[in-house]
């Protein structure tokens, strides 16, 4: 097995061109994984560690974009009040040491219909940057994932970032799993609330054959929510959001969870995470 070890993004995209059977390695919380296992044996890892553009952050045309090797420990840690959906789910990523290296990038390449970030990116509207000698392509992430552990990305092609607006209202993420952290979600719910916009956006993860977002759940929220105002939500309306929720998922029966215990969930996470949005929402600023 090659070792490659770029300095750039540039030497980095030269190298998948001309070796485009080999893997990309950051963290390695997939990758080793699957090697230890043997269930994958490449020819060749890619290393992007020595890449430091892919390490950080910054603010581009108003998003944040953020380094396909950023670690969750820093999202949670620098970028909390940005992109706080996201933050949220990083938390729930493993142990610490597993958010000391594990990344949003690697999230998105191994395209797990269980990864923790898939529902936040979902939710938030972020885009994936992916990049080859050929240029560069923004996708958005309702777009990148085509089927179990499949993602859009061609054979010469690497992430090298991705970009998520910055929260404008509340936004929320809930996983069920056996405990918080370090556990494989047995299915995940986010929601991200856009005030100016009067619109809701969702992220269903582990309850299909890819992360996706529940549409009809959010166009009933987009007509029916207060924008505005200051008052409750009925009860009435917590529940429909749920089932709407709910009816968009398509899970199977494995050794974490039934389906039906899946839509269960999902139904009770939505109608919750809704009411915690919406109640930091009254007492915002926002609310007249």
């Amino acid at each position: 097995m090659d070792f490659l070890s770029p300095t750039t993004v540039a030497e980095a995209l030269e190298l998948k061109a001309a070796r485009p059977s080999a893997v990309p390695i950051a963290g390695g919380t997939d990758v080793m994984v699957e090697i230890n296992f043997g269930h994958r044996r490449p020819d060749a890892l890619l290393d992007l560690n020595r890449i430091a553009e892919l390490h950080g952050y910054s603010t581009v045309d108003g998003r944040i974009r953020i380094g396909a090797c950023m670690p969750y420990s820093r999202i949670i840690t620098e970028l909390g009040t940005s992109v706080p959906g996201l933050a949220m789910a990083s938390r729930t990523v493993g142990s610490p040491q597993i958010r000391n290296r594990g990344s949003v990038g690697g999230n998105l390449g191994a395209a797990s219909p269980a990864g923790d970030s898939h529902p936040a990116l979902l939710a938030t509207d972020a885009s994936v940057e992916i990049a080859s000698i050929r240029g560069v392509r923004m996708v958005p992430a309702n777009d990148f994932y085509v089927g179990v552990k499949r993602n859009v990305l061609k054979p010469d092609e690497l992430i090298t970032a991705v970009h998520v607006p910055p929260a404008t209202g509340p936004q929320q993420f809930s996983k069920v799993g056996t405990r918080n952290a370090m556990v494989i979600a047995v299915c995940a719910f986010a929601i991200a609330l856009h005030p100016e916009q009067k619109r809701v956006g969702t992220g269903i993860g582990s309850a299909a054959p890819t992360p996706l977002r529940s549409y009809e759940a959010e166009e009933f929220l987009n007509t029916e929510l207060p924008w505005g105002s200051s008052e409750a939500l009925y009860d009435s309306m917590l529940r429909r959001f749920g089932e709407l929720v709910a009816q968009a998922a398509s899970p199977i029966d494995d050794v974490r969870g039934t389906a039906s215990y899946r839509r269960h969930a999902l139904a009770v996470m939505a109608r919750r995470t809704l009411s915690w949005a919406w109640s930091e929402y009254r007492r915002s600023e926002q609310c007249a």
